[in-house]
C-alpha cells in the first residue's frame, strides 16, 4: 500500500474557487434569465437579461478578479488597486445605464432583475466557493522564553 499525499492548495485557492464558483453561478443564471425573459417579453426580454447578467455579474466578478489579482503585491499597493478599481466599476456601471437609458430594445424590469439576481447569485457561489476550500496553516510556538516569561 502506498501513500500519495494531496497537494496543499495555494494561498490563492479560496480566490481561484470563488472566481470559478462565480462563473458557474452566472452562467445558470443567464441561462434561467434568458429563458424567463423571452417568455415575458420576447428578444426585449433577451437583451434586458444579457444586459442584466453584464452588469451584475461583471460588477461582482472583477471584484474577485481584481483581489486575486492584488494578492501578489504589497498591502498598501492592493489596497489601492481595490479602491481605483471599484471607483472605476462604479463609474463604468453608471456610464452604461445612463447610456442604456436612452434606448428602449430592452425590458426594463428584465434587466433590474437580472442585475439584482445576479449579485446575489454570484456573490453567494462566490462565498461558497471560499467558504468551501480547504486551506491549511501552521502555528509554531517559540523554542525560546521570551523577555516577559524570564525570571
Amino acid at each position: 500500500m502506498s501513500f500519495t499525499p494531496e497537494p496543499v492548495p495555494g494561498p490563492d485557492a479560496p480566490l481561484r474557487s470563488a472566481l470559478r464558483y462565480g462563473l458557474i453561478g452566472l452562467g445558470v443564471l443567464v441561462v434561467l434569465s434568458v429563458a424567463l425573459g423571452a417568455a415575458v417579453s420576447g428578444v426585449a426580454g433577451v437583451w434586458g437579461a444579457v444586459l442584466g447578467a453584464a452588469i451584475g455579474g461583471g460588477f461582482i466578478l472583477t471584484t474577485a478578479a481584481v483581489v486575486l489579482f492584488g494578492a501578489k503585491l504589497p498591502p498598501s499597493t492592493a489596497g489601492l488597486v481595490m479602491l481605483v478599481s471599484w471607483v472605476g466599476k462604479v463609474l463604468v456601471a453608471l456610464i452604461v445605464v445612463g447610456i442604456l437609458h436612452r434606448f428602449d430594445f430592452y425590458d426594463r424590469v428584465v434587466l433590474f432583475l437580472t442585475v439584482v439576481g445576479a449579485l446575489v447569485i454570484v456573490l453567494g457561489a462566490e462565498t461558497y466557493g471560499v467558504v468551501r476550500q480547504k486551506v491549511p496553516y501552521v502555528t509554531t510556538t517559540d523554542s525560546e522564553p521570551t523577555s516577559d516569561t524570564r525570571q
